[in-house]
């Protein structure tokens, strides 16, 4: 532990501090380090600033006075884990867990006996505590979930979330350690909240040997900060925290501080901070290391309200703090945290949970009503989606006041069912707006939800900005030139990115060799593909910076359609000679995870030999966390159920620099690339995309074809390449003034180029967007190096309502067309390329030109 006397400030240096403190001044991390070191005097001062600050963010709360508790039982689900964390008595080994008579995870029958026990007491939160990823370590583990069935400890996790609720009525709060976003995807319906400490960002304490978190790999800061970031995109309400005393600076903890701060500001997910003082423990590697001093950890709870600020909740565990409960409380603590009525706590097990009605004592004695809140707190109670699941909310609005969001105090504790919709499709909204968005237009130019639901805009601007500085290009462009005229495999990364930056008379000379590239590979013919996109809801909380599509569902454009409506139009698109359809919709939190499979039953039962091209990366991800499946069993089931193919969409620009400033919560990148390596392996076929013209670069564009082109290279399964100019008219990200106004014609230009050149020739399909560039922007594109123009879609609701004024239906005599305005014949295709049935081409001519009077379709 550091002595508070190490570099201790000079006196001018604490009264500046101090002063900003008690004005309101925003503190640096300077300033918070000398603060961390106040004592004595300084150190009520300090006091005293922060508490205004926190009586203020109460005042705003509307529960002034109030401090509040969770009422509790603590389950410790295994107590096996990968880390060697050189403080902890709670992990422990196999061997001494038989020794005891225990098994290698709590059975279902001990967990829910606990449960039950707790809500018989008026528990009204189940903490799941365990230790990391046990499995990977220990094959007692592993061999404990195989015989009961269990993928994995989140499976189990997951399974003992949902008996808990049907069971037992208690809300379960989840602490399984280090999570993936996949990971939140298939906790977060059977959680209304989760927690993971950060403890400290000092890396040293877990890089260099003797650290107390050395030899633990789920300890390193980075990766915890990553766990804070995937909660927040995912929005999961989250509890995190420090752990004062194990080796760190005052410096590096006031680092931690900000860290923290910085999380909670872009994504306002962090529901509470704890601050945890050490007490060291016998039998461990850090048994004789002095305990965190009280002084120490009044100061730390001061530091950490002024710098969360007035609506943050921040806690200190009542059973560490000796008798400082009156100290604490002055500091600026607004909670108490879990107290059990029944159970030990397990991580500290020498230091008993106060009697409920001490705390309420104690709290009274400081001015403080002490009142109940849920594990979940009342401000994401109120706030209901995206950060609650709908399978969730009736579990949490049974215990809730729904005045305040805290706890009724009176409500029983008692299961309810947790399950999937019974119902997955009613035809509900403006089910016209594929229609309507041409004539009658949006309701509105953005969702009502603006400024919350996309996180907090002036930090992702910070965040954007690094991402948006031009790069040097200092490689010869005449070089890179006659490379790619020679040989464009053989460009190297600094000729690639010399050629997305060509303007000019240089760019002239790349659309020329692309295009000759082109013909060499494909030939003449621009190819295209009779289609009709279903867009089958717009209900979306995912929380996309660039769409405009997504809609609440009580927003006036939301609209979902019934499997009989997907149905009839896929059979229309049949009758007019179409050979697929394509679909695609929000992430729709009533939609069970079997909705896919019954849209694409649906489709096949009324129109058999129709190509199904549905669900992207995204779709496939939500589907799979929702019924509990791998991404593997869950795209088999699928292609069962009659899917042929996936978009692939999502993809945005594959670099979660990019990708986390354009989407709150969309999949990350590694993800996206799992989804389709594994379609491709059970050989359902995908396109491949890239959205272009926001918060990229050209060095974005490149390792994007990179990333494609290696996919491709090991399973060959992507049928062409998309491109996908941003349409910024409507999309969040460009109406908060972060991203720029769509690309440039030179930046069309330079993409289609570089795609036909990079992705050469193991991608040989480029292909353009009509429906984002129109008639004369297509045919540009074509002379450029693109071979297709996509389909006739029918129609076309996501880049409407952003903004595109090119309509949703081309005709084939209308992209004849703009293939003959590139002085090049057209052909039409299937979705994998191959030649369309005579039967079908007749019809679809027989019908060319005479759609629009099927739109819309007659609602019942």
């Amino acid at each position: 532990m550091t002595d508070h006397q190490a570099g201790r400030p000079t006196e001018n240096a604490m009264r500046r501090a101090l002063k900003r403190a008690r004005d309101g001044v925003a503190l640096d991390v300077a300033e918070a380090a000398v603060l961390l070191r106040a004592r004595g005097e300084d150190l009520a001062d300090l006091v005293a600033s922060a508490g205004r600050v926190r009586d203020a963010g109460l005042e705003a709360a509307g529960r002034p006075g109030v401090i509040t508790y969770s009422k509790s039982v603590f389950i410790p689900l295994t107590r096996l884990c990968r880390d060697k964390c050189h403080y902890c008595t709670f992990v422990t080994v196999p061997g001494k867990l038989r020794r005891d008579g225990h098994g290698m995870f709590m059975s279902p029958d001990e967990v829910l006996d606990v449960a039950r026990r707790g809500a018989a007491l008026g528990c009204k939160e189940a903490l799941i505590t365990l230790g990391d990823k046990p499995e990977d370590r220990w094959p007692e583990a592993r061999e404990w979930l195989d015989a009961h069935g269990y993928d994995d400890t989140i499976a189990y996790v997951r399974a003992m979330a949902i008996r808990i609720l049907e069971e037992t009525g208690l809300l379960p709060h989840l602490n399984p350690g280090v999570l993936s976003w996949t990971d939140f995807q298939r906790l977060k319906p059977v959680a209304p909240s989760m927690g993971m400490m950060l403890e400290t960002t000092a890396t040293r304490l877990w890089s260099e040997p003797g650290g107390p978190h050395h030899g633990s790999p789920d300890k390193e800061p980075a990766v915890r900060l990553r766990v804070l970031e995937d909660a927040g995109r995912s929005s999961v309400p989250f509890t995190s925290g420090l752990l004062l005393g194990i080796g760190e600076t005052l410096e590096e903890r006031a680092e931690s501080l900000f860290a923290l701060r910085r999380t909670a500001r872009t994504y306002h997910a962090i529901q509470e901070l704890i601050i945890q003082n050490f007490r060291a423990k016998p039998d461990t590697a850090m048994r004789a290391a002095p305990d965190a001093e009280i002084d120490d950890l009044v100061a730390t709870v001061a530091v950490a309200r002024l710098i969360m600020g007035p609506a943050a909740c921040i806690q200190a565990p009542p059973n560490l703090v000796d008798s400082a409960y009156e100290r604490l409380i002055a500091a600026g603590i607004d909670d108490w945290g879990g107290v059990s009525p029944l159970t030990i706590d397990h991580v500290n097990p020498e230091r008993p949970w106060p009697q409920i009605e001490e705390l309420a004592a104690r709290s009274a004695a400081a001015g403080f009503e002490l009142r109940e809140r849920l594990c979940v707190y009342p401000e994401f109670v109120t706030r209901g989606e995206p950060w609650l699941d709908p399978r969730l909310l009736p579990h949490v609005r049974a215990l809730a006041d729904p005045a305040t969001g805290l706890a009724d105090p009176d409500a029983p504790v008692r299961g309810l069912p947790w399950q999937e919709p019974d119902e997955a499709f009613v035809a509900a909204g403006r089910t016209d707006l594929h229609h309507t968005i041409d004539t009658t237009g949006r309701t509105h130019d953005r969702r009502e939800d603006f400024d919350e639901v996309y996180g907090d805009w002036e930090a992702l601007r910070e965040a954007a900005a690094p991402g948006m500085v031009p790069e040097r290009v200092d490689a010869d462009v005449r070089e890179a030139l006659a490379v790619a005229a020679d040989d464009p495999t053989r460009l190297t990364d600094s000729q690639a990115l010399a050629l997305l930056h060509a303007d000019g008379p240089a760019l002239d000379a790349l659309t020329r060799i692309a295009d000759d590239v082109r013909r060499a590979a494909v030939g003449d013919e621009v190819t295209y593909v009779v289609t009709r996109n279903i867009n089958f809801t717009n209900v979306c909380y995912t929380g996309c910076r660039f769409c405009a599509f997504a809609q609440r569902r009580t927003d006036a454009d939301a609209y979902t359609l019934s499997l009989d409506q997907v149905a009839d139009r896929a059979q229309q698109a049949w009758e007019v000679g179409a050979v697929e359809v394509c679909m695609q919709g929000g992430i729709h939190p009533d939609l069970p995870g079997t909705a896919y499979f019954d849209i694409a039953r649906a489709v096949k039962e009324r129109v058999p030999d129709i190509h199904v091209h549905a669900f992207s990366p995204m779709e496939v991800v939500n589907g799979a966390t929702r019924t509990g499946l791998s991404i593997r069993e869950w795209l088999t089931a699928a292609k069962e159920a009659g899917l042929d193919s996936i978009p692939g969409t999502a993809a945005e620009i594959l670099d979660d620099e990019v990708r986390w400033v354009l989407t709150k919560g969309k999949l990350p990148a590694a993800t996206w690339i799992e989804v389709v390596t594994t379609a491709h392996e059970l050989g359902i076929r995908s396109s491949s995309t890239m959205m272009y013209g926001h918060v990229d670069q050209p060095r974005h564009w490149l390792g994007h074809f990179r990333t494609l082109s290696r996919i491709q290279q090991e399973t060959g399964g992507f049928t062409e390449f998309v491109t996908l100019p941003f349409i910024h008219t409507n999309a969040p990200v460009y109406l908060a003034g972060i991203a720029r106004p769509g690309p440039t014609t030179r930046d069309n230009r330079a993409v289609i180029a570089m795609a036909r050149l990079l992705l050469h020739p193991h991608i040989p399909n480029i292909q353009t967007s009509w429906v984002k560039l129109g008639t004369e922007g297509a045919a540009e594109m074509l002379r450029s190096g693109a071979n297709d123009l996509g389909g006739t879609l029918m129609e076309e609701t996501i880049s409407r309502m952003a903004g595109s004024s090119y309509g949703s239906y081309r005709s084939i005599r209308d992209l004849e067309a703009i293939a003959a305005a590139a002085g090049r014949p057209a052909k039409p295709r299937t979705t994998s390329y191959g030649e369309v049935p005579e039967e079908r081409q007749r019809t679809a001519r027989a019908s060319d030109g005479h759609l629009p009077a099927l739109l819309p379709l007659v609602q019942e």
